[in-house]
């Protein structure tokens, strides 16, 4: 008895796997990405109303300082006036009395808001309720600081700022000389009431900014779900493939780079259908053509009687089972090759070189005559060693179906010109034929016409040979096919594309003439 035993391949061993930590790390953030896209763009336009609100405050503050200066210069201004073209009203002449001079010109005078004007001669200090008490209560009156007013009339710089308890306060000083006397017109403006102006249009900002964050949220959560609606698709998708249905595809809407993930996902969706379906057929196939030589070689060894003579019959029949199985696998994986990159290997190939050597080969397939009834010209871009086994597997089919010393023909010829040109190659037999419902399908995978069940006909292959010749046929762009009437025999070929080389320049060149001739 042969016994014959499966053995499994060693496994690899599995990964270790990670912890749980480092999982999580390799994953990424938790949070979902449209809270972060949210969570992005709300933060960039807080950053950049901040940066304009401050700067809109900063612009503003300048301005109001600015402002403050313009209103104490004009102050200065409008008393150096009043000294030089000025006159005491009790002698109608001009002022001899600083103090006079001073004392009529801050009574003349209305301090604006935060504006504080007053005069000094020695350690007095002039001036009048409606110049130095018209200012705002700021926390800081100045004719009582003391200090502060010795400060300002004795240091060398005739303008500055002074810190108060009214906050910050710009001042000038203006001496006035009259012989050996020396008075001072001091004037102040105190920036609180000025900073608090533009407090109002910064809150008013700040709220505005506050609103427009709040539309901004909504409008970037919408946007964020609209740009991220695929990709929650391809997860949709992906969760609902399942074994046994590849065919949902991701919706492709617009031009970009989203859109463009979808696209790769359906085409790496469709590499994965076709080698499913490519595994799922060859695995089928071979589950179907298989078991019947293993019941075959089972039942005879079950049967198997004692003897010498019986153990050579049932030994020589597992022996050819076992050849039938073995020529059964290697036409099922070379189908499923037929669909990877690499399966012809196109190049150049003399079209009368190609034919002659199969016609070589194809005279120890059997007793019959191997005439070449036309032979083409010229080159074609093909796979030889491809060529070769599918003509070479319509020869072997055509001397197993036609009878002993009968003809086989073969046969090659080009058709068209230019890019046009096609080549095709041909066996022709004197069997018996195929009908027209069997030519239809007589290409399909364990597909076997009438001629390979006949009884009294040695057992044939699995049905596999035909469609072989059909993959090669397609791995060149091109058909196979058959032509045949019952009982007339049956002439199986296969054309493909096979244009001249140079073709396109002439098409162009001819095509320049044209335009020249017209």
């Amino acid at each position: 008895m042969v016994s014959v035993t499966v053995q499994k391949s060693p496994l690899p061993p599995l990964p270790a796997r990670e912890p749980a930590s480092a999982a999580r790390r390799r994953l990424g953030s938790r949070v979902p990405a449209r809270w972060r896209i949210a969570a992005w763009i709300l933060f960039t336009t807080a950053m950049t109303l901040l940066a304009v609100m401050l700067t809109v405050r900063s612009l503003l503050i300048g301005e109001a300082r600015t402002m403050a200066h313009q209103a104490i210069t004009q102050e200065l201004e409008e008393f150096r006036a009043f000294a030089k073209e000025g006159v005491d009203p009790t002698t109608a002449k001009p002022f001899t009395s600083i103090e006079k001079m001073l004392e009529r010109y801050l009574s003349r005078q209305s301090a604006a808001q935060g504006e504080v004007i007053l005069g000094t001669v020695g350690p007095k200090v002039l001036y009048t309720p409606s110049g130095a008490l018209s200012s705002p209560d700021t926390g800081h009156q100045l004719p009582g600081d003391t200090r502060l007013l010795n400060s300002i009339r004795t240091q060398q710089d005739a303008s500055g700022i002074a810190r108060t308890s009214g906050g910050e306060m710009h001042w000038a000083r203006l001496p006035v000389v009259s012989g050996s006397e020396t008075g001072y017109l001091i004037v102040g403006d105190y920036m609180a009431p000025r900073e608090e102006q533009v407090e109002g249009p910064i809150l008013t900002i700040f709220f505005v900014s506050l609103g427009g964050l709040a539309v901004t949220a909504g409008i970037a959560w919408l946007v964020a779900g609209q740009i991220l609606r695929p990709v929650r698709e391809v997860r949709k998708v992906a969760a609902d493939i399942s074994e046994n249905d590849l065919t949902t595809r991701v919706p492709v809407r617009g031009n970009d780079d989203v859109a463009a993930l979808a696209v790769t996902f359906n085409t790496m969706l469709d590499r994965l259908e076709d080698a499913y379906r490519t595994q799922r057929a060859f695995v089928d196939d071979a589950s179907h053509e298989l078991r019947t030589p293993i019941t075959v070689i089972r039942g005879h060894l079950e049967l198997m009687e004692d003897n010498a003579a019986d153990r050579r019959r049932t030994l020589e029949l597992v022996d050819d089972e076992l050849a039938r199985m073995a020529r059964i696998v290697s036409d099922l994986l070379l189908l499923a090759k037929v669909d990877r990159p690499g399966f012809a290997q196109m190049r150049a190939v003399d079209a009368t070189s190609l034919l002659l050597d199969i016609e070589a080969k194809a005279q120890a397939l059997g007793d019959r005559g191997w005439p070449i009834l036309e032979i083409a010209e010229g080159e074609i871009t093909a796979d030889p060693q491809r060529l070769t086994q599918a003509v070479l597997q319509l020869a072997t089919n055509a001397c197993q179906y036609s009878p002993e010393g009968s003809t086989v023909s073969l046969g090659s010829h080009f058709s068209g010109t230019g890019n046009e040109r096609t080549f095709t190659v041909w066996v022709s037999d004197q069997g018996a034929g195929v009908g027209a419902e069997e030519a239809a399908v007589i290409f399909g995978r364990f597909r076997r016409g009438d001629a390979a069940r006949d009884p009294g006909r040695a057992r044939s292959g699995a049905g596999l040979g035909l469609a072989i010749v059909r993959s090669i046929a397609e791995a060149h762009h091109g058909t196979a096919w058959v032509r045949s009437s019952k009982g007339q025999g049956a002439t199986f070929g296969m054309t493909f594309p096979a244009p001249e080389a140079g073709a396109a320049g002439r098409n162009q060149s001819d095509d320049t003439q044209d335009k020249e001739q017209q």
